[in-house]
């Protein structure tokens, strides 16, 4: 069953960056090259911290690791936000009626909640996590490792829906 295209998503593919994206032979692949480079750097990251914090590779130390791979988190995610947003205006109208769009956004919400829920009620508590991590700590580290990798899978799934 087909739904209609809600009025923004086709606002945004008529508009002047829509057209760009389509039109340019260039622009459309570079922004999704550069999208999926983005997301490998922000997921791995976000996966090797994820492990260390679960107990892998403890001789690295997690407040520094922390701070070390959070940065590339800081720098992958808004300009994922720019080529995502410059993607989907190239076929807006079919993007925003595909189910794996919306599982994405919701999958990419959770986990930018929880990372920000992470970073103001534990990153203090880093400094001694091997002694000892609160249960709810890492229940979010689980969360996380299971957030971000579906993220990533469910954009590739928007060619298949």
């Amino acid at each position: 069953m087909e739904h209609e295209a809600p009025g923004w998503a086709v606002w945004l593919e008529h508009s002047g960056l829509g057209e760009l994206m389509r039109s340019s032979p260039w622009l459309y692949p570079t922004a999704n090259v550069a999208h999926v480079l983005l997301m490998a750097l922000l997921v791995g990251a976000m996966v090797a911290l994820d492990l260390r914090l679960l107990g892998a590779a403890r001789r690295l130390e997690a407040a520094a690791l922390n701070l070390y791979l959070t940065r590339f988190a800081y720098v992958a995610v808004p300009l994922m936000a720019v080529t995502g947003i410059a993607i989907f205006s190239a076929d807006a109208s079919f993007v925003a009626t595909n189910p794996a769009f919306w599982v994405k956004m919701s999958l990419l919400a959770l986990a930018l909640l929880n990372a920000a829920l992470f970073t103001r009620l534990w990153r203090d508590y880093l400094p001694t996590w091997d002694r000892g991590a609160p249960a709810a700590a890492r229940l979010q580290v689980l969360l996380s490792l299971l957030l971000w990798p579906s993220v990533a899978t469910c954009g590739r799934l928007l060619a298949y829906f």
